[in-house]
Parts: structure tokens; sequence; C-alpha cells
């Protein structure tokens, strides 16, 4: 069974090279004790260069002991220590040539997806002090690889990792690293490596590129994907900036929304539907801030921004914005960013949400709405009762806008005050079962948003439901969303702190 040797942490630090200073979290050194794999990264971690590393899909770096031990001989050094290749996970097992893109693996209560290899920058070179080490790492198919996380959960040194899902179409972290940086892109590979869906919006982004120069006219001309890896338009801002609390809405007994806009009163740049803002608050003007992000609920032209925030019980942030944030403050915060997004097209739409996983389907809905799309929509929603279903007379009106429409919300613990057929369809909560005596379509794109425990039973049972897993795009939701550390531009930076040991 594989293991997690040990867990690396560190955040960035300026480091002296070549006669200038780099800004780089490449130091890592193993911790004792559990820590949260969150969104976008483990707790007390970070990365300093958010263009090759870190991230939503680069959240976790996994390196081997096996490789420790190959480098050792090749290189003849005896001096390696743990988190030296700058990574997260040490591992005992997972070699580069037998882990695929896709494979889900759960560590202790966590549950990680492997979307593409090590990106082979200086800087594993820098602090190996071994110049040419990033161009070894690709020519002896020993890079290393990263994880998005599914399920965030506590990890710890020591917990075995269980293998949960195999990829689709095996290709391996050795092979698809080969694939970008070598001479050789057959075009077959590239094809293969474009049908999986867990490989990350950079590295796809890159076999579009070379499959496109193998269509064009530019044989020869090198690999056009690794001088601008992007997933998506860049951020339309560098680090934070006040924006204006314009307004404070109550969207149920637990969930607020706050309306921001641009201190001009300029329009703010078009988000995607199902995108998230991150914000930093200061519950203790004394005290170190808290980082947060939150999906934007509203709609996805308006010139304000509305993102929606749920009290949770001891929760710092979600109380500090209910008790303390009113209209006309100011707030500072990050650009719009995030993959879990509405796609084009004409397939069926399937929005699948529960409590206040709403927010980002709610978004992709007001889209719909705009657009006055004639696609099949269904909406399906749960939660706890009346009192607690946010943005219930929203959805419905957009909902009556759609053409083709179709909606369903289950209350798990309905109130004596809740209507049957009105404010809910059925009491429980959302499961296959539903899906079947609805007679959802299984041609649709499935957008789902919610809990854990709601994203753990449901992702895999619209599988066995029969909808494509390459259309089921998920985003986790809960207390304590993901930390983004190092998104504040310029040279030097101060690290944004761990949050709180009690999130919220």
């Amino acid at each position: 069974m594989p293991t997690l040797s040990t867990l690396n942490v560190g955040l960035p630090q300026d480091v002296p090279w070549q006669g200038r200073t780099v800004y780089t979290g490449v130091w890592k050194h193993p911790v004792e004790g559990p820590r949260m794999a969150r969104r976008t990264n483990i707790d007390g971690d970070g990365q300093g260069d958010l263009d090759g590393h870190g991230g939503e899909y680069r959240a976790v770096l996994v390196y081997q002991l096996d490789s420790y031990r190959y480098w050792q001989k090749v290189l003849g050094r005896d001096d390696f220590v743990s988190g030296q290749f700058g990574e997260n996970f040490t591992v005992d097992g997972l070699p580069d040539d037998e882990v695929c893109i896709g494979d889900r693996y759960r560590i202790g209560d966590a549950v990680f997806e492997v979307t593409q290899p090590r990106v082979t920058c200086y800087r594993v070179g820098l602090r190996l002090g071994e110049p040419q080490m990033p161009a070894l790492l690709v020519a002896h198919h020993r890079p290393g690889f990263y994880l998005r996380v599914v399920e965030e959960g506590e990890v710890q040194a020591g917990d075995e990792i269980v293998k949960l899902a195999s990829g689709p179409e095996r290709m391996t972290v050795a092979e698809i690293d080969a694939l970008l940086y070598l001479h050789d892109h057959p075009r077959p590979q590239l094809e293969r490596a474009l049908r999986i869906p867990a490989l990350s919006p950079g590295w796809r982004t890159s076999m579009q590129a070379l499959l496109d120069q193998a269509d064009g006219d530019h044989a020869g001309a090198g690999n056009p994907g690794l001088s601008g890896i992007a997933g998506s338009p860049p951020p339309a801002w560098a680090g934070f900036r006040p924006l204006q609390v314009v307004g404070v809405d109550a969207e149920s007994r637990q969930v607020v929304s706050l309306r921001l806009a641009a201190t001009d009163r300029s329009p703010l740049p078009t988000a995607q539907p199902g995108q998230f803002l991150t914000v930093r608050l200061r519950p203790d003007p004394d005290g170190p801030p808290v980082i947060r992000s939150y999906s934007l609920s509203g709609s996805p032209g308006d010139p304000e921004y509305r993102i929606s925030v749920k009290r949770e019980p001891h929760g710092v942030a979600g109380a500090y914005v209910h008790t303390h944030v009113r209209a006309g403050d100011s707030i500072d915060v990050a650009a719009p960013r995030g993959t879990f997004t509405l796609r084009a097209g004409d397939a069926p739409v399937l929005l699948l949400s529960a409590g206040v996983g709403v927010t980002p389907v709610l978004a992709m809905l007001h889209e719909l709405a705009a657009e006055h799309s004639d696609r099949e929509v269904w909406w399906l929603h749960g939660a706890r009762n009346g009192a607690e279903h946010p943005f219930a007379r929203e959805s419905r009106a957009l909902l009556d806008a759609l053409p083709r429409a179709h909606c369903h919300v289950t209350y798990s613990q309905p109130a004596p005050e809740d209507r049957p057929g009105i404010d809910y369809q059925s009491a429980g909560r959302l499961s296959v079962d539903l899906l079947h005596r609805l007679g959802v379509p299984r041609t649709a794109d499935a957008y789902l948003c919610g809990p854990s425990a709601f994203m753990e039973g449901l992702v895999p049972a619209l599988a066995e439901f029969g909808i494509d897993p390459a259309r089921t795009h998920t985003e986790l939701f809960g207390a304590g969303a993901a930390l983004t550390p190092g998104i504040a531009a310029g040279a030097t930076r101060a690290p944004h702190p761990p949050p709180g040991p009690v999130p919220g």
C-alpha cells in the first residue's frame, strides 16, 4: 500500500540567486500532525510564482522516495532531505510511469485527483544547487506530479494512499510529460490527452496548441504550448483592490449577500458564471488578515459583483461578515478566478446543488436566463427547510423565464409552514433515484456544488446513472474556503498567513 511518508509545507521567501532576488516557495520542510488540504493549498503552504505552481489544479505537489534514491545514485549525493524537490507529499510508491492523469486517491480524510506533471522550472534547480535539474527531471522521466483537491480534509504523514478510481485513457505522468516537453508529439497521443477531463487547463491548452500545429504549416516550429500555458484569460487585475460594499441582503436565516462595486462606480470586469472572488478581511484590526473565497452568485453581466456568505458555527470570516460588514464599507478583493464555469453548447444543463453550494450554479442560471437559452435546464436543489433555502424566489423567477426549464427542490426537514408542491417538491435528499424518476437526460452537462458528503454521494452516482464523467463538473463548497497565497503582484510580497484554526 503506498503511503504518505512526509507532509511538507513552506511559505514563499526571498532567495538570492545569480545577483538578483527570487521570490519562491520551493523551500518545503516536513511537519508533524494533521494539516487541512484545501481547494488550492495545504494549510501553512504557499507558492511564490502562481503562473507555474499552485492554484486549483496544482494544489499539491507529489514526489517519490524512489526518485530520491534514484537521484542519489545519478548525482552521487547523500544530502537529500524530505521536501527538497519542492513537494508537499513525499510518498512511498506512486511512480510517475504508473500513476495516470485522472487517477483519484484518498489520503487521510481528503480525496485528490492527478491533474498534470510538475512544471519543470528553474526553481527546483535553485533549491538543489543543480542548474540542469529541470532538464534532467524531464529527460529521466521523473518529474513528479500535481494533485487537485476533490474533497477537502485532514492529511498527515503515515496516512495510507488508497486508489479510488483510474483515469480515462490511462496516460501516465511520465508519458504525458514527455509528450509536451520532448521532440515527438504524435497526433493520436495528443488526442488521447485531450480526452482526459482531469487534465489541467494549462496542459490542455498546450496539447491543443501542439495539435493545431500538427494540422498547420508549422512543423518544426517548436512547442507553442510552452510559450504561454494558460487555461483561461488572466485575472482582470493583479493582487487585491478595494471594492465598496453597496448593499447587504439577507438571503436566508444563515446566508447574506454582499454587493460590491468599484469605488469610482465604473463597471467591474465581467466574470464567468461559476467563478469565485477571494477576499481579505480583518476581523481583528491588530491581527493578521483572514483570506476566504466565495462564489459569485449574481448575474455575470452585472456592473457589480455579488457574493453570498453563510454563517457557520464558530466561523471567523462568516461571523464577521454577518455582524460587522455594512453598506459603505470597503474590503480588499482579488479578481474573479476559477475553472468551474458554464460551458457553451446545445446539450441539456443539469444544475445540482445543496445548501449554500447553490451560489455558483445560480450564476450559471442567471447566464442562461440572460441569454434566453433554449437549452433544456434541470434545476435540482436540496435544503433543510424554507428558512434555510437561499434564493428560492430568485431562482424560481429565472426558471420561469426559460422555456425548457425543470425544477425540483427537496427539503430534508420541512417545517410546518413549508408548502409541498410550492416551496418544495419532495421531502428527503437529492439522489440518483430521483434522477431516474424525473427522467433527467443522460446527455446533460452536469454541474454540482455542495458540501463534501453531498459530492461524495452524487458524483459516482451520476456516472452510474449514465452521465459521461467528462460532462460532470464539480465544485466543493464549505466552510474555510481556499487560501490563495501569493496573488499580490510585485517582486517582493508578504505571504498570506494560513487561515485560522476554525474556518468560516
